[in-house]
C-alpha cells in the first residue's frame, strides 16, 4: 500500500474507530439506572454510575430515572361505612427498585406504570374508605388510613418493580349535591346558636340593666338622706349659734335683726309699705339712743 494511500485511510480508520467506541460505551448517572439487552432479552441490570461497555449491534441499552416521582391522581368519588360520597384528590410518590421487573411489566413506559399505580391506589382508597366514617378520616386518624393504604399498595407495587414511598390525601370534598344541604344545614345550626346568643346576651343585658338602675335608686336614696340628715345638723347648728349670739347681747341682736329686716323691706326701692308711724317696726327710728327692749323686735321674713 502506497504512502499516500496509507495517508488517505488513516483519518476514515480513526473515525471509523472513534464510531465504534462510541458505540461500545455507555454511561450511567447517578440518578439513572440501567439494563442492557441482548437481542431484546435482558442480560445484565443494576449498573453503578459511571463508564461501561456493550457489543454494538448486538446490545443495546435503557435508562430508567431511579429519583423520587410524583404521581398526581385524579379526583376519585367513594363511599365511605356511612354510605355517603366523598371526593378525595391524592397524590403518590414512587421511585423504581428493579429496573428488570419494572422493564418487564410496564415495557418502561412511565405513563403505564402511573395507570397502573392509579388503579392501585384507588382500590385501596376504595377499601379503606369503606371501612370509616367521614368524621374518622378527616380527623387525628388519618395518618393511620394513609399509613395503612402506603403499605398496601407498596406489596402491590412491587410486581411492577418500583417502591411507593407514600401516599397521601390532599383533599376531601362532598359531591356539589351534597354540599349545598349540608352547607343549609351548618347555616341553620349557626343562626340557630346565633339567636341562642343573642337572647342570653339580651337576657344578661336585662338583668345588669335592671341591677344597675337598682343601684341608682338606692345611692340616690342613700345620698339623699345623707343630705337630709347633714342639712338637719346643719340647721340645728346655725339655730343654736343664733342661741348663743342672742343669749349674749339680747338687744344687740335684736337691732342687728331689725336693721336686717329694713335692708330687706327698703333695699330694692320701690316698694310700698302702709304701715302706723308707732308701730313696733319703726321702734328704732324713735329712739335716740338704743334700750333693752322688753321683747325682740319682730322681723319680715
Amino acid at each position: 500500500m502506497s504512502p499516500n494511500q496509507i495517508k488517505t485511510l488513516l483519518p476514515i480508520a480513526v473515525v471509523a474507530l472513534g464510531i465504534l467506541v462510541y458505540a461500545s460505551t455507555f454511561i450511567v448517572r447517578q440518578y439513572e439506572t440501567a439494563i442492557r439487552l441482548r437481542l431484546g432479552e435482558i442480560v445484565s441490570t443494576d449498573y453503578q454510575p459511571g463508564l461501561h461497555f456493550m457489543f454494538p449491534l448486538v446490545n443495546n441499552v435503557i435508562k430508567f430515572d431511579r429519583r423520587i416521582h410524583t404521581l398526581d391522581a385524579r379526583p376519585q368519588r367513594f363511599l365511605t361505612v356511612e354510605k355517603k360520597d366523598v371526593i378525595v384528590d391524592s397524590f403518590a410518590k414512587w421511585r423504581i427498585t428493579n429496573a428488570a421487573q419494572y422493564y418487564r411489566s410496564t415495557g418502561g413506559s412511565a405513563d403505564r406504570t402511573e395507570r397502573l399505580l392509579s388503579e392501585q391506589i384507588n382500590t385501596n382508597l376504595r377499601n379503606e374508605f369503606g371501612k370509616r366514617t367521614i368524621q374518622e378520616v378527616v380527623s387525628e386518624d388519618r395518618q393511620d388510613v394513609m399509613d395503612a393504604i402506603t403499605r398496601a399498595i407498596d406489596r402491590g407495587a412491587a410486581d411492577l418493580g418500583i417502591e411507593v414511598v407514600d401516599v397521601r390525601v390532599k383533599k376531601i370534598d362532598l359531591p356539589p349535591e351534597v354540599s349545598e344541604s349540608v352547607y343549609e344545614r351548618m347555616r341553620a345550626e349557626r343562626e340557630r346558636v346565633a339567636r341562642d346568643l343573642r337572647a342570653t346576651g339580651a337576657e344578661a343585658a336585662e338583668r345588669i340593666r335592671a341591677d344597675a338602675d337598682r343601684q341608682r335608686i338606692v345611692l340616690l336614696a342613700e345620698a339623699q338622706r345623707l343630705s337630709e340628715q347633714v342639712r338637719g345638723e346643719g340647721d340645728a347648728q346655725a339655730a343654736q349659734t343664733y342661741a348663743n349670739a342672742f343669749n349674749q347681747n339680747p338687744g344687740f341682736f335684736s337691732f342687728f335683726r331689725s336693721l336686717s329686716a329694713y335692708r330687706t323691706a327698703f333695699g330694692q326701692g320701690g316698694d310700698l309699705m302702709v304701715l302706723e308711724p308707732d308701730s313696733e317696726f319703726f321702734r328704732y327710728f324713735q329712739q335716740s339712743a338704743p334700750t333693752k327692749p322688753a321683747s325682740p323686735a319682730p322681723a319680715l321674713p
